[in-house]
């Protein structure tokens, strides 16, 4: 039986570049995914596609039964950190438990490496910028569940031997974001208010800074990284290293996509004012060097934006605390 390589959540933004990535070395991949975030379009026709959930036991003890699995991907998450108060069961269900499935699996079928994309948001409010040794302190379930997941590879490698690579990438965008999901990914939230001529909204002052990431900056990364044994059982912060405030963001994508700047200032809520990291770690075993500017990255995105025209946003339908929960998302959108 030929060894493959599994990614979750493949056919997602992140997922499906780490899997082009992969068969460009030749590797032999199959794409777990249900499909809730992603897009069949931005699978490879090329890799193996499995339509299912990481909730779902029962499917992911029978990929493994099925194929000599040497490496997990493990990039299915509902990567939404402020949205993640208000539907604490979903969120817990598919980033922690989904995952503990996959962990599971791993362990019984004897993986070689679990790679898992873990977040920023582990974080939390800390000092800045961010280093893989400071404690992580999360100030959203998204992030509690992400922390949670990465302690469960740390005690399952010491218990069971599994190698494992943690990467904490951040602020992550380019072609093929879910631009209509209104509760997450900032720039194509307002790359497809502009196609769509509504103002851009931003929550509180807009002073709130992150340092955005270009796809292309990452994903080879991630994907090599099980070939480099010298980066296993370690935590890696991957992205952008310089912040932009989201006002600053706001100019740079309205300019770029050649509309006037139009801005609606929202409530603020609960959220990680400033959040940037440091990069000397994985600078230091991987060689990283960003190649990307912001500029650059916006427009590779707006051009492909552009192309597949804006999306419907749809409402989540499953929100558990009505409470406090923004009203920007009780509104029903186009």
């Amino acid at each position: 039986m030929k060894n493959k390589i599994l990614v979750t959540g493949g056919a997602g933004f992140i997922g499906s570049h780490i899997v082009d990535e992969l068969l460009k070395m030749k590797k032999d991949v199959i794409v777990l995914d249900d499909l809730s975030g992603g897009f069949k379009r931005n699978i490879n026709p090329k890799a193996h596609f499995i339509q299912g959930s990481i909730t779902n036991q029962n499917l992911v003890k029978l990929i493994f039964k099925q194929n000599k699995i040497e490496y997990v991907y493990h990039l299915a998450a509902y990567a939404a950190e402020g949205l993640s108060h208000f539907i604490k069961k979903f969120n817990y269900e598919n980033n922690l438990i989904g995952s503990i499935n996959l962990i599971n699996a791993s362990v019984n079928n004897h993986v070689k490496c679990f790679v898992f994309t873990s977040s920023i948001a582990v974080y939390g409010k800390n000092q800045l910028p961010m280093t893989e040794n400071l404690l992580p302190c999360p100030e959203d379930s998204y992030g509690i569940a992400k922390l949670a997941v990465e302690k469960e590879l740390e005690i399952t490698k010491r218990m069971f031997g599994l190698n494992y690579i943690i990467f904490r990438p951040h602020n992550v965008y380019g072609e093929r974001q879910n631009i209509g999901d209104k509760y997450r990914n900032v720039i194509g939230i307002f790359m497809n208010q502009i196609m769509q001529g509504k103002p851009l909204t931003i929550f509180g002052t807009g002073k709130q800074s992150r340092a955005f990431t270009y796809i292309e900056d990452i994903s080879p990364i991630i994907s090599k990284s099980v070939f480099l044994k010298k980066a296993y059982n370690q935590i890696f912060n991957l992205g952008a290293d310089k912040p932009y405030s989201v006002n600053t963001l706001a100019r740079i994508v309205s300019k770029t996509m050649g509309v006037p700047l139009k801005i609606r200032y929202l409530e603020p809520r609960n959220e990680v004012l400033h959040a940037y990291s440091s990069h000397n770690k994985v600078k230091k075993v991987f060689g990283y060097k960003p190649k990307y500017d912001l500029e650059y990255g916006i427009a590779q995105m707006s051009a492909w934006a552009q192309k597949v025209g804006c999306q419907k946003s749809k409402n989540f339908n499953n929100i558990e605390i009505l409470k406090l929960l923004p009203k920007i998302w009780r509104e029903v959108t186009g």
